[in-house]
């Protein structure tokens, strides 16, 4: 969404690196990666941040002694499932109750067998593992298991297959070798002991991850390969092409009912909670690579999620030749499509995303021709924000566009009180369109920007 031309740079970078070390140096170096594995390890999301997505994204909340009905209405509620309408007869949970639909609908899934539910009872970490393989389409594999494959993996648990019988033996064994059940649960691992807060956010974290609904990203900003993983997915990304949606936010490009506007694709959604993270906006690589090194340098340690953008905005014919990815229009003037990209970050906690804003505004916000002290290709006016409130941002809205038939979204952004002339103009072009206005917080450079002023 910017009104100047853009030139890309492709990073190449090849590091090649020779040792000839010698015995007492290896041992050393051996040493020292086992020490960084912990901290590295640590960086993956456990039971604290499940219970965390889980409540943000759901409204689920599970603490202290759960029944095994709350389990089976949690697992529907996460998953989205709901029962079909056909006849589903339970010997202990009646039609109309709470829990016959979420429970008729993990039935139909093959999730829960019958007759009996039984929701009343304490939930055990056994029927936990149970439910969670299932629910995660993973029973088919734990079904597999010879006896002497689900011995292998249960003597990590300490438990012996005849405390679960044939199949809760499998399930467990499975849960274990997927990395359903973590390592951190083995020790009080008890098939018959109520479930733990610990052991329930897990298997529903799990859960979500296995059936891709969890949070999507790269890596993280630490990480010795995220380099590499920013580079495969930049360079095989493209200009998104949406025609049913673009027919229409060209129309409004037309009329100056908009300036611009960008295409997404939902599939990259990093689907991160809302109060960590930040998006960040830009079209030149190299800036996505020096921006990750910048926050490394910071101390400002994210997940990494890229998504892969195309902006679009009005080219006037008096601004010269315009790039090889426009489309002329009738008044002479083109539309020029340029490839970006979001980067979005989720961290550890507030105050990091918070400390973000200052380290664009000292090292990649531009306040004058020729500045020295900042990143490649920084912008006069940075794009970055968030879905929940900060300080010292300014709030706007995204009168997004969404279509059912595809995983394309336009995201028109617009100050507050031209919203709703934006969406009667959409409304006006095609009566049909879905536009759901999402107000935001933004960075105060971008605000500007949208109110023609200087950065």
């Amino acid at each position: 969404m910017r009104k100047t031309q853009v030139s890309y740079t492709k990073l190449l970078a090849a590091l090649l690196l020779s040792f000839s070390i010698l015995v007492a140096q290896s041992t050393a170096f051996a040493a020292s990666a086992a020490a960084a594995a912990p901290a590295l390890a640590s960086q993956e999301d456990g039971a604290a941040q499940y219970k965390q997505f889980l409540k943000e994204k759901f409204d689920v909340g599970l603490s202290g002694k759960v029944t095994k009905g709350e389990f089976i209405e949690a697992v529907a509620d996460i998953l989205g499932y709901e029962p079909s309408g056909k006849a589903v007869t339970f010997s202990d949970v009646q039609p109309g109750s709470e829990l016959y639909a979420p429970a008729a609908a993990l039935y139909e899934k093959g999730i829960l067998s019958g007759p009996s539910i039984q929701g009343e009872q304490v939930l055990t970490n056994a029927v936990a593992v149970a439910i969670a393989v299932r629910a995660a389409d993973l029973k088919e594999l734990a079904y597999t298991y010879p006896a002497a494959k689900v011995n292998k993996a249960l003597t990590k648990l300490n438990v012996k297959s005849s405390a679960l019988g044939t199949k809760g033996a499998q399930e467990v064994a499975a849960a274990v070798d997927t990395g359903l059940l973590t390592a951190d649960l083995y020790s009080g691992f008890k098939p018959k002991n109520a479930a733990t807060e610990q052991l329930i956010h897990t298997m529903l974290g799990k859960v979500l991850i296995t059936k891709g609904l969890y949070k999507k990203y790269l890596g993280y900003v630490n990480d010795s390969d995220i380099y590499a993983k920013l580079s495969t997915a930049y360079a095989t990304s493209d200009i998104i092409n949406a025609p049913k949606l673009q027919n229409i936010v060209n129309t409004a490009l037309k009329q100056d009912l908009i300036t611009g506007y960008n295409i997404k694709d939902s599939r990259f959604d990093a689907n991160f909670i809302d109060s960590l993270s930040l998006i960040y906006g830009h079209s030149d690589f190299n800036h996505a690579i020096q921006l990750i090194g910048l926050l490394r340098s910071e101390g400002l340690n994210a997940k990494v999620q890229f998504e892969p953008k195309t902006s679009a905005f009005i080219f006037l014919a008096e601004w010269g030749t315009p790039g090889p990815n426009v489309v002329q229009i009738e008044n002479g003037n083109f539309i020029n499509y340029d490839k970006e990209y979001d980067l979005e970050f989720e961290f550890a906690n507030a105050a990091d995303k918070e400390a973000f804003q200052n380290v664009i505004l000292t090292y990649a916000k531009k306040n004058e021709e020729g500045q020295a002290g900042l990143i490649a290709a920084s912008w006069w006016q940075p794009l970055y924000y968030s879905q929940t409130e900060l300080k010292d941002y300014e709030i706007i809205t995204n009168n997004f566009i969404t279509d059912p038939d595809s995983p394309y979204t336009v995201n028109p952004f617009s100050l507050n009180e031209d919203s709703a002339k934006v969406v009667a103009g959409f409304k006006a072009i095609d009566p049909n369109v879905v536009v759901t206005p999402k107000q935001f917080w933004v960075d105060k450079p971008f605000y500007r920007y949208l109110h023609d002023e200087a950065a």
